[in-house]
């Protein structure tokens, strides 16, 4: 059974989060942001994966309960990380940009140890997100997978609890839409050219080899 937006709202609020329905612009931007607009972090700062000299440079926006960003991560992430990321040819962010409450708490939780365990609890959730984004009781369900990352029951509401890390998420989330044209997840920005949609390795080999060299 997919869980119902109420449903969602009534346990997260519990949690002592608002619920805030998002409000994204009808159309994309006509033309690419600039590479300033691009480079500015939100209050926690970006994860970076990858070489700092890289030539080519990726953001992924991204909603921790959107299944195309699932399909994304279990289908191309692996290529592209081995392929590229860890050979040094392409630097990688992943941002915030949850689409409901339940994914602003993924991303909390990403958050709370830092940058330390950011991409092992995103990773864990986009592999697992039938397993607790779309089921009877969510957060539950979030709850008892987050112990697989060491969480304990008191961090776990702690974090969910946290307005700092709350309001970061939802800064990224929003000035993504506003300054940067994000309406949709996934979208990607290649060395400041927008892609949305779960790109394939292939369209991604042919859209970085002229980048890279290959």
């Amino acid at each position: 059974m997919i869980t119902t937006r109420r449903t969602v709202v009534q346990g997260i609020a519990a949690l002592g989060l608002a619920a805030v329905s998002p409000a994204f612009p009808e159309a994309a931007f006509a033309q690419s942001p600039t590479a300033a607009d691009l480079g500015v972090a939100g209050p926690l700062g970006d994860v970076w994966l990858g070489s700092a000299d890289a030539k080519c440079t990726i953001i992924e926006y991204a909603s921790m309960t959107c299944s195309h960003c699932a399909h994304f991560h279990a289908t191309t992430w692996p290529a592209l990380k081995s392929k590229y990321i860890d050979t040094g040819k392409v630097r990688f962010s992943l941002r915030e940009f949850p689409l409901d409450p339940l994914a602003t708490a993924g991303f909390m939780l990403a958050r709370c140890d830092g940058a330390d365990k950011y991409y092992a609890v995103t990773d864990l959730l986009f592999s697992k997100q039938r397993d607790w984004a779309f089921t009877d009781k969510p957060v539950d369900a979030l709850s008892k997978l987050m112990k697989q990352a060491g969480f304990t029951q008191e961090k776990f509401e702690s974090c969910l609890k946290n307005q700092q890390i709350y309001d970061a998420v939802n800064w990224v989330k929003d000035r993504g839409a506003e300054k940067l044209g994000v309406n949709s997840t996934p979208t990607f920005f290649i060395n400041g050219q927008v892609q949305r949609g779960a790109i394939t390795i292939e369209e991604l080999d042919k859209i970085l080899a002229p980048l890279v060299g290959g």
